[in-house]
């Protein structure tokens, strides 16, 4: 059986399996509200059946939380892992959509027919392209291409609280040779990507308190140490004037990236006076010895995301605060170690601190950068299978968020992942009005077909 006879399973099953999509996304499995419990337990059932309809050994398996699904397939060749997750958003507000966020449903735009619904794009219509190529080779082989484990959590957008531990408890059952996650988007939307680098994150909230209570700027200004100015010199400080991070051993561990990459991302054709233009900015604001692509993916950034202090109500209020708050985030790369720049910023804040003002600091989460070994063939194999299917060949890129499963599976399966994925810029995920575009998940399938030919031949 040839790879041109499961494409073409694939291209006269499509209305099928697109049904089959669109039933998924109307189960309201929001994971972060309590209210949505029992959907969450019904879309894993509902992926339970699904699997077992492919002649998969699955099971949903209990967690303090959101089950997990479980299934595994026997295959020659390599031993993969599949990961992905049925849980989506909340859908606020509201009164933004378009239409009822889970009455999920094909619509044409002036770009083409798309997929509707909450969770499209995020992440049922990306898993279900990994499922559905399965689904297709079977069919036409009436094996699978390889040994496959399929594994969907249920908690990724509330924080996955029972992930770490049920991978150490599970973590012989769960070991492969390598992992795929799709959870990932096409690059300018039209370039295949393979994610390499992921950068960590690390959150700090700082709250200075000065006086004992809020004072009258008449009586106190001047003589009374206001925390918004110690808290504004802290902030202003962060950064020099070039963009580079002033906490102490901030750049410890951070790598230079090798030619190789850097002259693949100059050939991208990548625009940043567009991508800023586009939210009406004009100028990268970060390292200014580096391109705005190295900024984006391979680079450490501190970024400040909120300031809180004094009165911010309608009209004016001349009061000195008690207290003056803000959130610091870190993106990390290389081998950062997160611990010890939250040590250091914590230092490094409290040399600066003038006499009269205490602090105080509220740690958000800490995880290391991950960073895939892209000598395993299959990132080549997976390179060129994909520049098959797309019109623009496929790059191995970074990635400026942070998925901390790919770390996770490292650290506790001691296996790599290799990420992809074919979401657009304009999916709106986490948005009113999710979409997934009804060539993504057509092609998406088509693509992991060619990927698991290129892995097991």
């Amino acid at each position: 059986m040839s790879l041109d006879e499961t494409l073409a399973r694939i291209d006269a099953d499509l209305p099928e399996a697109t049904e089959r999509l669109l039933n998924l996304l109307r189960i309201p499995s929001i994971s972060t509200d309590p209210a949505y419990k029992e959907h969450c337990q019904e879309a894993a059932d509902w992926l339970v059946e699904d699997l077992k309809s492919l002649g998969v050994q699955a099971e949903k398996r209990p967690t303090p939380g959101h089950p997990m699904v479980v299934g595994h397939v026997e295959g020659d060749g390599p031993h993969v892992l599949f990961y992905g997750h049925y849980d989506v958003q909340p859908v606020d507000p509201l009164e933004l959509w378009n239409s009822e966020p889970f009455d999920a449903k094909i619509e044409d735009t002036p770009e083409g027919k798309v997929i509707r619904a909450r969770g499209a794009s995020d992440d049922k219509g990306q898993l279900m392209t990994f499922v559905e190529a399965c689904r297709a080779w079977k069919a036409v082989h009436g094996t699978m291409p390889c040994k496959i484990t399929f594994f969907f959590e249920g908690e990724e957008e509330s924080g996955s609280p029972s992930l770490i531990p049920f991978l150490k408890e599970n973590a012989e059952e769960l070991k492969a040779d390598l992992a795929l996650i799709c959870d990932t988007g096409l690059f300018e939307s039209k370039t295949p990507a393979i994610m390499t680098m992921l950068r960590g994150l690390l959150g700090e909230e700082i709250t200075l308190t000065g006086a004992s209570k809020d004072l009258h700027s008449g009586m106190y200004g001047g003589a009374a140490m206001n925390p918004i100015r110690a808290l504004t010199k802290v902030l202003a400080n962060l950064h020099d004037d070039q963009g580079r991070v002033q906490v102490p051993g901030f750049y410890d561990g951070v790598p230079e990236m090798p030619d190789e990459i850097l002259k693949q991302w100059e050939g991208m054709g990548f625009d940043h006076g567009k991508f800023l233009g586009d939210v009406g900015l004009s100028k990268p604001a970060g390292e200014q010895d580096r391109t705005a692509l190295e900024m984006i993916w391979s680079r450490p950034t501190c970024e400040i995301n909120g300031i809180i202090g004094g009165y911010t109500g309608e009209g004016f209020k001349t009061v000195l605060p008690s207290k003056a708050r803000a959130k610091v985030s870190f993106r990390l790369v290389g081998q950062q170690d997160p611990h010890k720049i939250r040590e250091s910023f914590r230092a490094w804040v409290k040399e600066q601190l003038p006499e009269d003002v205490d602090v105080e600091f509220h740690g958000h989460g800490n995880s290391p950068a991950s960073q895939m070994s892209t000598d395993h063939p299959a990132f080549e194999q997976a390179r060129r299978a994909l520049s098959e299917e797309w019109t623009n060949d496929a790059a191995l890129t970074g990635c400026g968020g942070s998925i901390p499963i790919a770390g996770y599976f490292k650290t506790y399966l001691g296996m790599d992942t290799l990420l992809t994925g074919w979401g657009k810029d304009d999916d709106a995920i986490h948005s009113p009005n999710e979409k997934y575009d009804v060539e993504s998940f057509h092609k998406g399938i088509r693509s992991w077909a060619r990927i698991l030919d290129a892995i097991t031949k």
